[in-house]
């Protein structure tokens, strides 16, 4: 049975591999049988020693929210992590590579809450929340040695979140229609994978009823002006420094950034 102290002494590891930028091995083989409470208690740990370095938690990532990525990780629901105020970059941002061991692109949708939302949100619920809609990406990055991941070790690597860049926010948008959505994501002028809002959950804001739920039965309710992306539309493409992307929406614009 696994211990509050080897939890704390994994989470010092991650935390330490943030600075180094050195990978470390995956928690499963250091702590045989770590179960998925587990992996958040570890996350959680992280989040807390953020907090108390004062770092200010803005916003959550959901992640897993495909069949194919669930299925390659051998799941049937999605994961969460979270993300700081200085792990956020605004659209055209200059992204220094170096703060990352083995980054990927995502093209998401990201949604800021204008109201609380309560653990049992209905769609209406969570639609009447939504004060604002924007293009993103995700980068995402593994602290884990190799990407050598499954879901416990990503979940304790904070869902490999290593930083979020949010486009223009649209105030206006039909959240209904979200399904239809389109984003096509271009890496050095290259098409690199295109997805619509259906793949993500049949609908981008399932997973958001869905993160509310979970949160809410551990006592962490989501508030408004949290920040929540809702999840890759698909396939994540690795970048390195040289690198521009550009991802297109087919109803909010482009976003683009650089890497350096």
């Amino acid at each position: 049975m696994s211990t509050p102290s080897e939890y704390q002494r994994v989470a010092e590891d991650f935390l330490a591999a943030y600075e180094s930028g050195e990978p470390i091995a995956p928690p499963r083989e250091t702590i045989p049988g770590l179960d998925l409470n587990g992996a958040y208690r570890i996350q959680q740990l992280q989040e807390q020693a953020f907090e108390k370095a004062g770092r200010r938690v803005v916003g959550r990532k959901i992640g897993l929210t495909t069949p194919a990525m669930q299925k390659q990780l051998g799941v049937d629901s999605p994961d969460f992590g979270f993300f700081t105020e200085d792990m956020v970059f605004e659209n055209g941002a200059e992204i220094d590579t170096s703060r990352f061991i083995s980054p990927k692109v995502e093209p998401e949708l990201a949604f800021e809450l204008g109201s609380d939302l309560p653990a049992d949100a209905t769609m209406k619920q969570v639609i009447d929340a939504v004060a604002s809609t924007r293009v993103a990406v995700e980068i995402i990055d593994s602290r884990v040695r190799d990407w050598d991941i499954e879901l416990v070790d990503t979940v304790a690597d904070n869902a490999s979140c290593g930083a979020v860049i949010l486009g223009t926010p649209f105030t206006e948008v039909d959240l209904r229609a979200l399904p239809e959505t389109r984003l096509i994501m271009q890496v050095d002028g290259q098409p690199q994978d295109t997805g619509t809002g259906k793949d993500v959950m049949g609908h981008p804001l399932e997973p958001l009823r869905w993160l509310a739920g979970v949160l809410g039965e551990q006592g962490v309710p989501l508030k408004a002006g949290d920040v929540i992306l809702t999840g890759s539309f698909c396939g994540a493409a690795p970048v390195e420094a040289g690198c521009r992307i550009i991802v297109d929406s087919t109803d909010m614009g482009l976003l683009t950034a650089s890497f350096v």
